[in-house]
């Protein structure tokens, strides 16, 4: 048992550039800000802007629909920060399955990982299921697609195939194969046309707007007619039209300067699709009252309400591109998070392999391509599509929570692999021998030797030195103990919190209670991590001189809050679905990731230990 718990926690450490030299299956470093931005921007804009605009404003947001965007864009944001700081410290494959591993732990980790398998295959196969329905409009209607591109229903299985679908994923994946840089520039041709027609959106909505007088604002109810709540309802909805800059972070290992360009690109990402989505939002709004809105095709059908009945074939056409976008941006992490837990040994090392020719992982493309394709093919993953999202919020949540590791407690020790055990134990060794014989009697005369080593003797044994010491000692093992728990007791206090905010079904006065237990518990923990010092070990840690996310505590703990309130209402259905794949998930970590972990065998030593053992082997391979 003592030995299960061990494995959960244990930690590997940030990849150094010796780590990175000596290792094997390295993807190239192709990706500067401009093919970043184009992949952020790719993935987050999808087809959702152009039917979540109408569904938005009649159900919840009405007019203040632009203020709706604003607050789920600042919500995301949060996550962008420490999503910023975590991949230009680490800069390595895996996104938030790396940070967590670093951070958190191993059980986490793995957790992570295959949440975000989830994911990113569900997330492509209904990207790829959209398009054709979107296509059939250029060919006269719904069922107008030629037959071998249409859909069509298998009667003895009871099941509607999509051949169109399935295409795309293959030729998604054939593209991705090529290499990260003809697939990124692949994707920013498509992102900027699809920016082109919501750019065409918001100029020549403005224009009518102004001929018309935006009778949109002018209706009875107001700029707020569900109140408040309404609006906040509705920047929930829309906050998930930001999920996709993660898609950056996975990239992490292939851009050339990643300690300037991550966050540079994921900020740049971020705040373009925040501006399009308020700028459409404001003009879609002004257009055709919020209660006249077609909640399919919202922005067609407010063009097409003033005459421009031609419009519906571009706004169409971008949210084809759109898709297209975001089924690359939705196919192009899962191969990374793949290679990475089979580098720590958590998968088969077939996950690992990287082609010698285009430097990226091939194998792992073409598996996550098939799976994607199958699904595409055979189901109709429009019910799965809210398990989507929990792997989003639960990768963003743990982000968050190791912003607050990394500052306050970041890891002191560090894995020593089994191959340089053997220098360790020849270091412990060394260092018995300094402290027996502190100046080396070989190199001083009989006198000179004695009175040096009662000088040394003494000031090592001298109280007052020792008593500073310990004392300074005792003082930082307090500090870390004090972080600790008031990270758990956050934690914990938004997770009771949220959870009894949103129990409607409990009596009044019982969930006031739970609610003010959780408060308390929340704001306890934040107010002691405001009080206490962050670690001076946080300077040191990982790679140095990049992005630092502000605000902290404050800030990774309102991310915190806001992604755990989101995870507790996506409903019953959803969290069963996803429950039973992440108990397949624990099989297969009981079963072969925790055996075969590349940190089986591993002693942890103290850091800067750690760094001498390294010198220390290296001087001895350079001698021999």
């Amino acid at each position: 048992m003592g030995a299960g718990v061990r494995a959960l926690v244990r930690r590997k450490q940030v990849d150094s550039e010796r780590a990175r030299a000596a290792g094997a299956n390295q993807l190239r470093k192709e990706l500067s800000i401009t093919q970043l931005v184009a992949i952020g921007v790719g993935s987050t804009i999808g087809a959702g802007v152009y039917v979540l605009v109408g569904t938005v404003a009649r159900e919840h947001s009405g007019p203040a629909l632009t203020l709706s965007f604003l607050i789920a864009g600042i919500a995301a944001a949060l996550s962008a920060f420490c999503y910023a700081e975590l991949a230009s410290r680490c800069p390595s494959a895996g996104s938030a399955y790396h940070y967590s591993y670093i951070c958190v732990g191993e059980g986490v980790a793995w957790l992570i990982g295959w949440a975000l398998i989830l994911e990113y295959t569900i997330g492509g196969s209904a990207v790829a299921r959209g398009i054709s329905p979107n296509l059939a409009l250029f060919f006269g209607g719904p069922d107008s697609l030629p037959w071998i591109l249409a859909r069509h229903e298998l009667p003895w299985l009871d099941v509607v195939v999509d051949p169109c679908a399935a295409f795309l994923v293959f030729l998604v994946t054939g593209l991705l194969c090529v290499g990260i840089k003809e697939s990124s520039f692949v994707q920013g041709v498509v992102t900027v046309l699809n920016c082109f027609v919501m750019l065409f959106v918001i100029i020549a909505g403005s224009y009518i707007g102004f001929q018309t007088g935006w009778v949109g604002y002018k209706v009875s109810g107001g700029f707020f007619p569900y109140g408040i709540n309404g609006m906040l309802a509705g920047s929930a909805t829309v906050f998930f039209a930001y999920i996709g800059f993660d898609s950056v972070a996975s990239t992490a290992e292939e851009v050339k300067n990643p300690q300037r360009d991550l966050p540079v690109g994921i900020a740049t990402a971020l705040s373009i699709c925040c501006s399009l989505y308020m700028l459409v939002s404001v003009v879609i709004v002004g257009l055709v009252p919020y209660f006249a809105m077609d909640p399919d095709t919202p922005i067609s059908s407010a063009f097409a309400k003033h005459g421009m009945h031609w419009a519906m074939y571009l706004v169409t056409s971008g949210a084809v591109l759109a898709l297209c976008s975001t089924l690359m941006g939705s196919i192009l992490p899962q191969p990374r998070i793949l290679m990475a837990m089979a580098r720590d040994g958590l998968l088969p090392s077939f996950f690992c392999d990287v082609n010698k020719k285009t430097q990226v992982p091939v194998k792992s493309t073409i598996v996550t391509g098939i799976c994607a394709a199958t699904l595409a093919f055979f189901m109709d993953v429009s019910q799965l599509a809210g398990m989507v999202s929990v792997g989003t919020l639960l990768a963003f949540t743990i982000v968050a929570v190791s912003i607050l590791i990394l500052r306050y407690v970041p890891p002191d020790e560090v894995p020593l692999p089994s191959s340089l055990q053997a220098s360790f134990r020849l270091s412990q060794e060394n260092d018995e021998e300094k402290v027996t014989n502190p100046l080396g009697a070989e190199n001083h005369g009989p006198g000179t030797s004695e009175i040096s080593d009662v000088i040394v003797v003494e000031s090592i044994k001298d109280p007052l030195i020792e008593k500073h010491l310990y004392a300074s000692k005792l003082d930082e093992a307090r500090r870390r103990k004090t972080a600790a728990f008031s990270i758990a007791s956050v934690c914990v206090g938004v997770l009771v919190f949220t959870s009894s905010a949103s129990a409607t079904f409990l009596p009044f006065l019982v969930q006031c209670f739970f609610c003010v237990i959780g408060g308390l518990l929340l704001l306890t923990g934040l107010g002691v991590l405001c009080w206490i010092d962050q670690d001076d070990g946080r300077h040191s840690f990982g790679h140095s001189g990049g992005f630092i996310c502000p605000f902290v505590p404050l800030l990774p703990v309102m991310c915190i809050l806001i992604n755990t309130y989101l995870l507790i209402n996506l409903g019953g259905g959803t969290w069963m679905r996803v429950g039973i794949w992440l108990v397949m998930g624990v099989f297969v970590y009981i079963f072969y990731g925790r055996t075969h972990s590349s940190l089986t065998d591993v002693v942890y030593v103290p850091v800067a230990q750690a760094n001498e053992i390294y010198e220390y082997s290296s001087s001895s391979v350079f001698v021999a």
